[in-house]
């Protein structure tokens, strides 16, 4: 499975998303004026500029209305397989929390940005999760001398969250 992110202005965006209304989309929107189209299918993409990345993990159905966060990582190529083994062994306990609606572990197949999108309800079911103790056990080895945020050489880059609403149709 694969996912496809694109940008634009909330018209043309919905205007896509209608024309292709058989397709699993999700408008979101970050701030006035700043919106994103997320595709994800087993096949091609509608897009004609697109962030293409391919799924690793997937739990939960992705759906309108809510909040998603993307926590966007940039992995060297040769730390791509410790940060995608560390996602394999995650704990999966954000599943189990109230709120939770989906999760996808995304690997880049353009560039070198890797995506940890996860959905909620709400923000405030997002930030429950952060204070939480299923949060703290995900994060457990962050860190610590175990923790892959300690391999700087995998990260070119500091790591950054965006934060969108989703819209609802």
């Amino acid at each position: 499975m694969n996912v496809f992110i694109t940008y634009g202005t909330q018209d043309y965006l919905n205007k896509v998303k209608e024309e292709h209304s058989q397709e699993t989309m999700v408008l979101m929107h970050k701030e006035e004026d700043q919106f994103s189209l997320l595709h994800e299918t087993e096949g091609e993409t509608v897009f004609n500029e697109e962030h293409a990345y391919e799924v690793l993990d997937a739990v939960g159905d992705l759906q309108e209305g809510g909040y998603t966060v993307l926590n966007n990582i940039p992995v060297s190529d040769e730390g791509r397989p410790l940060f995608e083994h560390r996602f394999n062994q995650r704990a999966r306990l954000i599943e189990k929390e109230p709120g939770f609606a989906a999760i996808r572990v995304l690997r880049p197949l353009k560039h070198d940005t890797y995506v940890i999108l996860t959905m909620w309800k709400d923000e405030q079911s997002f930030k429950n999760w952060q204070e939480s103790k299923a949060y703290d056990k995900a994060h457990q080895k962050r860190g610590t001398s175990e923790g892959v945020d300690q391999q700087k050489s995998i990260f070119p880059r500091p790591s950054y969250v965006t934060n969108y609403r989703v819209v609802e149709a």
